[in-house]
């Protein structure tokens, strides 16, 4: 496929009082398109993060990055230093799920009102947007999930209470999971229990476990791998166009 013309814009979405910053990212023309929320890092909707976006929009996309941390720090963005990590984990640890899957609906009813979107929503997530993602994913409107390394998602969720991976039941799109065998952040056998619970509720999945560290998608990272992040590219494609597109 050619890479579509795009266009990009910083839009806000409305939460109640709320007002989320986003990054929007869509082809140039009448569409209609479907849409795809992405879902950031620890790091805020940085170039990373806006880069993503605009590379799902040139595949046939509206693609929006809300800023899952505007409570905490509205603007945030930062780089990949030890210190950065820091920070970015300490703004996460004051996330909640409900207001996390409360921002995501937000921001999908906004897309809803976009007359070049059409109402076909997936979802795809790294690292904290990784584990956020597969939250996402029991959303009634999501029809397609890329989870990419959310560490946590077996035996924690956002402001406390029973594991992510205990809502499985409640996914009724499909959802791919992508892991690294190296990340130190989650183990093996974790990710063979998300497995089995997707298998054990029949969600339509497939998990991909790459000779790969953790942030191995992220070409702004010492993780990155080349290798792991184009085959999942490819992976993430082939989801969004047989789940979205063909719908």
């Amino acid at each position: 496929m050619v890479a579509q013309e795009i266009r990009t814009e910083n839009v806000v979405v409305g939460n109640g009082d709320l007002q989320i910053a986003a990054y929007l990212a869509a082809p140039v023309g009448e569409g209609p398109f479907p849409s795809v929320v992405v879902l950031q890092e620890i790091f805020g909707v940085n170039v990373h993060i806006r880069d993503v976006t605009e590379r799902i929009a040139k595949e046939g996309y509206v693609a929006i990055a809300p800023a899952l941390f505007q409570r905490q720090a509205p603007g945030f963005e930062t780089g990949y230093t030890p210190e950065d990590i820091e920070i970015g984990r300490n703004y996460a640890m004051q996330t909640t799920s409900e207001q996390l899957l409360g921002d995501i609906q937000a921001t999908i009813d906004y897309l809803k009102t976009l007359h070049y979107a059409k109402p076909v929503f997936g979802c795809i997530g790294f690292c904290f947007g990784g584990h956020v993602a597969y939250l996402a994913a029991t959303l009634p409107d999501i029809k397609a999930t890329a989870s990419f390394y959310g560490a946590g998602v077996a035996t924690r969720t956002f402001g406390g209470g029973e594991p992510t991976v205990t809502r499985t039941a409640d996914i009724k799109g499909t959802l791919y999971a992508l892991f690294g065998t190296e990340d130190q952040s989650i183990p093996l056998e974790q990710v063979d229990q998300i497995e089995a619970e997707l298998k054990k509720h029949q969600v339509p999945h497939r998990i991909f476990r790459y000779q790969a560290e953790h942030g191995f998608f992220c070409d702004r990272r010492a993780s990155y791998n080349e290798t792991a992040a184009s085959d999942a590219w490819k992976q993430v494609k082939e989801l969004f166009e047989q789940q979205l597109q063909a719908a």
